[in-house]
């Protein structure tokens, strides 16, 4: 594997489909399709009005956005609130 080619790792946060520390691939900063960006957009519009109806996105051959690898899952979030919810009934 050449230098061109390795992995360029980042330490990022998901929340899908459990809470996790992953380590994930970067776009090259250099890339001159991209411009570091890790793909182009492309606007499109209603034929006939004209009007913006969204976006393409196309990636880019420097980046790989399905490389990626759980570091560490983390736990839900904890419950707060108790199972049955809170009681406006005195403490007696």
């Amino acid at each position: 594997m050449s230098l061109r080619h390795l992995p360029r790792l980042c330490l990022c946060y998901t929340d899908w489909p459990r809470p996790a520390l992953i380590l994930t691939d970067t776009p090259r900063p250099n890339c001159p399709e991209c411009g570091g960006m890790g793909g182009t957009a492309h606007d499109y519009g209603h034929p006939e009005t004209g009007e913006h109806e969204g976006t393409d996105w196309e990636p880019c051959t420097c980046w790989n956005s399905t490389r990626r690898w759980v570091l560490l899952p983390l736990p839900r979030r904890l419950r707060r609130t108790p199972p049955g919810g809170y009681s406006n009934e005195p403490p007696f």
